[in-house]
């Protein structure tokens, strides 16, 4: 019985660049920094945990309607290293990132707390007391 092996045309590069001191650059395209966060519930509070690495405390934008959550950021990082006149290397990065989501009871906006440390950012999300429905007499 033969072997069938399947013809990869683009194998043949990886033998031009054995030997050299150059790796072959791979870009991604596409892909997007993701806002990682925890969401739990106690009885009466919604309590987020988003991971926000490199964000300002200032380039926090946080935005609440009625049952609808929207959390932003957004971070720049620029550096450049030197030596005498000559740059060596020159990096940047910007970027922005969103996420929002729906809850099932509206949140009192009045009360939400937020706080900002070591990249993590903690939100407390008080749920709308339900005003219990008043009874309407006929006359």
């Amino acid at each position: 019985m033969t072997n069938i092996a399947r013809y990869d045309p683009f194998n043949e590069f990886d033998d031009v660049f054995k030997g050299l001191f150059v790796r072959p650059m791979r870009f991604e395209i596409g892909q997007q920094t993701q806002l990682k966060m925890d969401l739990t519930r106690t009885d009466d509070t919604y309590s987020v945990k988003a991971e926000m690495p490199g964000v300002k405390k200032d380039d926090i934008h946080i935005s609440v309607e009625g049952n609808q959550v929207t959390i932003s950021g957004e971070s720049s990082k620029e550096r450049e290293e030197k030596k005498g006149e000559e740059v060596i290397r020159s990096e940047r990065y910007y970027g922005k990132v969103s996420r929002s989501f729906t809850l099932p009871q509206e949140v009192d906006e009045s009360k939400v707390v937020a706080n900002y440390a070591d990249g993590v950012l903690n939100l407390k999300l008080p749920v709308k007391a339900r005003s219990a429905g008043r009874k309407i007499s006929v006359s």
